[in-house]
């Protein structure tokens, strides 16, 4: 087990299975010492455990919890091609999609879920750029999407 699985291990928390695609495309790539990852939702077990809008059927908190499940099938996602999460040498960007009712603006409060996490877990390490986007809707109703870029140690 890697020194970041077991950082997961001592959270509480484990590595899942890499969700699968749900259209053309594969969950990461690298490109040279990069891996960026395709949109995370927050799947759990195959399933979404909660759709809608933040801010209408969904709370800020919930959805906040949800942007850390998204950090997680992200990390999933790039062990799946670097092979060993203790080959990041930084996260360098997060972008994250708020599914947003019209009237609601903390998108960055909602993606602190998936920031946090990767701060908790990856320490200096996970420290990043980020970007933080309400849109009017997102695959599968699903409340946020996280994406990831990570820098590999050589």
């Amino acid at each position: 087990m890697s020194a970041v699985e077991e950082k997961l291990a001592a959270l509480g928390l484990s590595l899942p299975e890499v969700v699968p695609p749900l259209a053309a495309y594969q969950p990461a790539v690298q490109s040279g010492v990069y891996v960026y990852t395709a949109g995370q939702l927050p799947m759990v077990e195959g399933k979404l455990p909660v759709t809608g809008k933040v801010g209408a059927e969904v709370t800020a908190e919930e959805a906040k919890d949800l942007a850390r499940v998204c950090a997680l099938n992200a990390l999933a996602a790039v062990k799946s091609v670097a092979g060993d999460l203790d080959r990041i040498a930084r996260v360098v960007k997060v972008v994250g999609f708020v599914a947003s009712q019209s009237d609601f603006t903390g998108q960055p409060g909602v993606v602190n879920g998936a920031s946090e996490l990767l701060a908790e877990v990856l320490g200096d390490k996970g420290v990043h750029a980020r970007s933080a986007v309400g849109v009017a809707v997102l695959p599968l109703d699903a409340p946020v999407e996280v994406e990831i870029q990570v820098e590999l140690a050589p």
